[in-house]
C-alpha cells in the first residue's frame, strides 16, 4: 500500500488540528514577542491533541451548519447574507477559530449556498419551493413541493379570526413601549441580546408588536426547537382522530425484534424525552445530533439505529432524536412523503389557525426536521400559543383531543424546567446571574435555541412571541424574558 494511502484517513484529521491551531496563532501574534516560543509548543501539541482527537465531523457540521443557515435565512427568510452570516456564525465563539479559513457563496440564480473550510469540507445547501432549504448529501435528488403546496390556498379562510391588521401594533400606553424598549436595549456587557421580534397578544388580539430592522410581519424565523412543539402538536391531532396514541409503541420497524429493549419505546417517552435513546445532544460538532442534523440525509434512519443508555421511562435526556423519529412516525401516518406531510399540517393545522408565513424543512426522506427546522412569522407563532391558550379549541372546532393541553403540559419526572410533552411548564426563568423570575401560576411555553419563546398566559388571555439570535441564550438566561413578561403584565393592569 501506498505511504499516501495509508495516511490519507488521518489526513482530514491533521487538517482540522492545524486549522485550529492557526486560528488561535491569529489570536495570540499581538501578544508580546517573548510569548511567541510558548505559544508555538502549545499550538503543535494542540495540533497533535486534535489529530488524535479526529475532529473531521466537527469541520464538516460547521460548514454544514453555515450552508444551511445561510441558505435558510436567505431564500426562506429573505435577509441580507451577510446579515445572517454576522449574526449566527461570526457572532458564536465556537467559530472565531476558523472564519479566516471560512468562505461562503451565495448563488442567487441557483437559490443555493456554498461553503468550504480552508477549501476542502465542502458543503452546499439548496433552496426547494415550498421545501425550503436542504443540505445535498451525495446525489440524491432534489424535488420541490408539489405546486399547489407551495402557496396557501386563497379561498380557504382560517377558522382563527385575525389577530391585527396589515400594520404593526403600537402599544397603546407608555407602560407598555418601555416593555418593548427594554426587550430591544442591548446590555452594556456581552453577549448580546438580539432581539427581532416581540408580538403579545391578549384576548385573541395583538397589543403591541415590534420588529428590528430589516424584519417585519411577513418575515418567517426559525423556531429552532419551538419547532418540537409544532410536532407535538400535530402528533396530537393524530390522537384526536385515532390515528395515533401517546401509550402506544413506537411503531419502528428497526425495534420490533424480540430481544430488542427499544420496542418498549412509546410514543409518550418520545414526547417526554425519556425514551433512553444514547444519542446525546451538545451542539459541539463532535456529538451524534449534530451529525444527525447537518451530516444525515436519512436523520430518522440514524436516530433509530442508536442503542439504548437507559430503560424507556426511567431518565430524562433532552435530544433532538426523539422528535426526529416523531417526525419520522408522523410522515408515515399521513402518507409517507413530505407533500402529504405538508398537505395534513395545513388543513389540520396552518390553514384553521391562519398561520400563512410558514415553510417546514425535510431531509433527504421527506422526513420533516421536526426537532429544529420551521420556520414562521411571529405573529404565526403567537398563533399556536392561541390554540394553546384555548384549549385546542378554535372557533368553537376541536383541533387537539380533550385534555392534550393538560398531557403536554404535566411534567415529566425528573425533567429539567418541568419539561413536559413538547412544552415546558417551569414556573421560574433564570437568568446568567443565577436569580429566578416566577411565572404567573399556570403559564407554559415553548423554548428554541438563541432565545425562541411561546409563553402562554391563561390566568391573562395573554400570549408572548419573542425570537433573536441571543447567542447562548437557553431558559431565559439572556437576561431579558423574564423581565419582558412581568413588564408585559404590569403594563396590562396598569394601563
Amino acid at each position: 500500500m501506498p505511504i499516501s494511502d495509508a495516511l490519507s484517513p488521518i489526513k482530514p484529521a491533521v487538517i482540522a488540528g492545524a486549522l485550529v491551531a492557526l486560528g488561535v496563532a491569529g489570536w495570540w501574534a499581538r501578544l508580546r514577542i517573548f510569548t511567541i516560543v510558548i505559544s508555538i509548543v502549545v499550538l503543535l501539541a494542540t495540533a497533535a491533541a486534535l489529530a488524535a482527537w479526529s475532529p473531521e465531523q466537527a469541520l464538516r457540521v460547521a460548514s454544514a451548519y453555515v450552508s444551511r443557515t445561510v441558505c435558510s435565512g436567505t431564500f426562506v427568510s429573505g435577509l441580507d447574507p451577510e446579515q445572517i452570516y454576522v449574526e449566527n456564525v461570526r457572532a458564536t465563539p465556537a467559530f472565531s477559530l476558523l472564519e479566516f479559513a471560512l468562505r461562503y457563496e451565495v448563488d442567487r440564480m441557483r437559490r443555493e449556498v456554498t461553503t468550504t473550510i480552508a477549501g476542502g469540507f465542502v458543503s452546499r445547501a439548496v433552496f426547494r419551493n415550498g421545501l425550503g432549504c436542504r443540505l445535498v448529501n451525495g446525489g440524491a435528488p432534489l424535488a420541490s413541493a408539489s405546486a399547489d403546496l407551495t402557496a396557501s390556498a386563497p379561498g380557504t379562510p382560517p377558522s382563527l379570526p385575525e389577530i391585527a391588521g396589515p400594520a404593526v401594533v403600537t402599544p397603546a400606553s407608555d407602560a407598555m413601549h418601555a416593555a418593548l424598549d427594554r426587550a430591544f436595549a442591548e446590555p452594556h456587557r456581552s453577549p448580546r441580546r438580539r432581539t427581532k421580534a416581540i408580538v403579545i397578544v391578549r384576548d385573541g388580539r395583538v397589543i403591541a408588536e415590534r420588529y428590528a430592522p430589516g424584519y417585519g410581519i411577513d418575515t418567517p424565523m426559525i423556531g429552532h426547537s419551538l419547532t418540537k412543539s409544532v410536532i407535538s402538536t400535530l402528533i396530537g391531532i393524530l390522537a384526536r382522530e385515532g390515528r395515533l396514541s401517546p401509550d402506544q409503541l413506537a411503531p419502528i420497524a428497526a425495534w420490533r425484534g424480540a430481544d430488542d429493549h427499544r420496542h418498549n419505546i412509546t410514543i409518550d417517552n418520545l414526547l417526554r424525552q425519556n425514551s433512553g435513546l444514547d444519542i446525546d445532544e451538545t451542539g459541539s460538532g463532535f456529538d451524534p445530533v449534530s451529525r444527525m442534523l447537518m451530516l444525515e440525509p436519512d436523520m430518522a434512519g440514524f436516530a433509530e439505529a442508536v442503542p439504548l443508555a437507559a430503560t424507556p421511562g426511567s431518565r430524562w435526556r433532552y435530544t433532538s432524536g426523539n422528535y426526529i423519529i416523531l417526525s419520522r412516525i408522523l410522515r408515515d401516518a399521513v402518507g409517507g412523503n413530505a407533500d402529504a406531510v405538508l398537505r395534513f399540517a395545513r388543513q389540520e393545522l396552518f390553514d384553521p389557525l391562519g398561520m400563512r408565513g410558514v415553510t417546514l424543512e425535510f431531509d433527504a426522506t421527506g422526513t420533516p426536521i421536526g426537532s429544529t427546522f420551521m420556520f414562521a412569522t411571529a405573529r404565526d407563532w403567537a398563533r399556536l400559543g392561541m390554540l394553546y391558550l384555548d384549549d385546542g379549541i378554535v372557533d368553537g372546532r376541536r383541533i387537539l383531543p380533550e385534555a392534550w393541553v393538560q398531557y403536554v403540559t404535566l411534567p415529566t419526572t425528573d425533567s429539567r424546567y418541568g419539561y413536559g410533552a413538547g412544552w415546558w411548564t417551569s414556573l421560574t426563568l433564570t437568568g446568567r446571574d443565577g436569580k429566578g423570575t416566577s411565572l404567573p401560576p399556570g403559564a407554559f411555553f415553548a423554548n428554541g435555541r438563541l432565545g425562541q419563546f411561546v409563553i402562554v398566559v391563561p390566568s391573562e388571555r395573554l400570549v408572548v412571541v419573542r425570537l433573536g439570535l441571543a447567542q447562548e441564550a437557553g431558559l431565559g438566561d439572556d437576561g431579558s424574558i423574564a423581565p419582558l413578561l412581568s413588564d408585559v403584565i404590569t403594563a396590562i393592569h396598569f394601563q
